[in-house]
């Protein structure tokens, strides 16, 4: 197993970093350019309504992937280290409790969103104008969503043992094909948003059937027998630990959306709340690659952590938020220059594009800066320290986000200024609280590693 898993035992973090980045990065690239590119079709073929129907609909996607993700990253952390121990038979139950979570805990809320699903539209801002294009699209979306969770999950368990190539050709395959079958739905066959959603959820089963190749194939290093999948109530509730920060996080944007597109509905109508949902399409695909690269600091991080290496998690650390912090330099700066045009990509709506230019010039002011906050909560998971990643992932959305949203436009009377101003304001203040908490557990842990080497009469790595 030593030589399966090697390449995740080295020194040479920088080269270690690309290698898993790399491919992760290209990955969500492509994954981000789906959600780009639908938002397109549905806007040129369906019309700007379209799109604000997919501003109210996509928050309650997103507690689809929610779920998929505190079972996927809280498995890919216990899972980094477990084999940072080499305890591979851990490893593989891991996997198989992660697999049994994932679909009960989906199964579960389909039910439930199925039977109840005007009225959490109605929760999430829906106006009489969106609720039928919202309607449309998630009831389609939610009849795929296990197969959607069981990919979503797999992405993170396959980069826990380092593979983000596959994970990579996952993304690639479900999202390449999407973009093939959007048009042909919308335009083709003129099946509308409801076309869109169709595109989606037969895209993902593709995924679905490949990750199912990938597990059977041989060519991961984690084995999965029936065994693995029996219930294990301690494990299942590590892995539920490790992973709600980034469920909470998930669910954040879910629960924000309830505040901001009431908000946005109040103080700006449909048009405001169409525009919101471009401009967060656009802050997607900016921030898809930044989380490409922590995807890959994660296993790295928690690989060290489970082998005692400071140097290593100190090396990978840095070059994560230095990478991160330049990155979101350069995407703030293009789109500074073209927020005043880039709207037309999506509607013809003149009004709407206007607006989406105002909304990006204030939303994304703060946007370089917010690496440091990503790098900072992934850390923690990686370390499988659920609690402070809890509030981490907690400070940028609903600690920060949430009562600015409820003070600014109402109590302090500045209206959608108030709304737009919040969000950079969140930022900053996020960023702070978490780079102090970040050197805090760095300084911690050289101590902790420190102490435990000299009582063995060795030195930190």
């Amino acid at each position: 197993m030593e030589q399966k898993h090697n390449h995740l035992d080295t020194t040479n973090i920088p080269k270690l970093l690309r290698r898993l980045a790399i491919p992760a990065t290209i990955g969500m690239l492509v994954n981000a350019l789906y959600n780009l590119v639908d938002t397109i079709f549905i806007g040129q073929g369906v019309g700007a309504d379209a799109i604000g129907g997919l501003a109210i609909a996509f928050p309650i996607q997103m507690v689809i992937m929610a779920i998929a993700l505190m079972v996927g990253i809280g498995a890919a952390s216990a899972i980094s280290r477990s084999l940072g121990e080499r305890n591979i038979e851990k490893a593989n139950t891991i996997v198989g409790n992660a697999y049994v979570l994932c679909v009960f805990l989906s199964s579960i809320f389909v039910v439930i969103a199925l039977a109840k699903t005007e009225e959490l539209l109605y929760l999430f801002g829906a106006t009489d104008t969106l609720l039928p294009y919202a309607m449309d699209y998630i009831r389609i979306i939610f009849i795929g969503s296990i197969p959607f969770s069981f990919v979503m999950t797999s992405n993170n368990i396959i980069r826990s043992e380092g593979n983000a190539k596959e994970s990579m050709m996952i993304m690639i395959i479900g999202t390449g094909l999407n973009i093939i079958l959007d048009p042909l739905f919308i335009f083709v066959f003129k099946m509308g948003i409801k076309g869109a959603a169709l595109a989606t959820i037969l895209s993902q089963f593709v995924s679905f059937l490949y990750v199912i190749h990938y597990l059977r194939s041989g060519k991961s290093h984690l084995k999965v027998a029936w065994h693995h999948l029996k219930p294990h109530g301690a494990m299942q509730l590590e892995i539920l630990k490790i992973g709600t920060p980034a469920f909470i996080r998930q669910i954040g944007g879910s629960f924000l959306a309830i505040f901001l597109n009431n908000a946005l509905g109040t103080y700006g109508g449909d048009i405001a709340i169409t525009s919101y949902g471009i401009v967060n399409r656009l802050i997607m695909f900016l921030f898809m690659p930044m989380f490409g690269v922590v995807q890959a600091v994660q296993p790295i991080a928690g690989y060290n952590y489970g082998a005692r290496r400071y140097q290593q998690i100190r090396d990978v650390v840095k070059l994560s938020i230095r990478s991160l912090v330049i990155y979101a330099t350069l995407g703030w700066l293009v789109i500074l220059l073209t927020s005043s045009k880039i709207g037309y990509i999506f509607t013809k709506d003149a009004i709407v594009v206007d607006t989406v230019a105002v909304q990006l010039k204030y939303i994304t002011l703060m946007l370089p800066i917010v690496g440091i906050q990503i790098t900072s909560g992934t850390v923690f998971q990686a370390f499988g320290k659920a609690f402070p990643a809890m509030i981490l992932s907690l400070l940028r959305q609903i600690i920060m986000l949430v009562p600015m949203l409820l003070l600014f436009p109402s109590v302090f009377g500045l209206g959608l200024l108030g709304i737009y101003i919040a969000f950079p304001i969140s930022d900053v203040l996020s960023t702070l609280i978490s780079g102090i908490l970040l050197k805090r557990e760095m300084i911690h842990l050289k101590h902790e590693f420190l102490d435990a080497s000299n009582r063995v009469g060795g030195k930190v790595n």
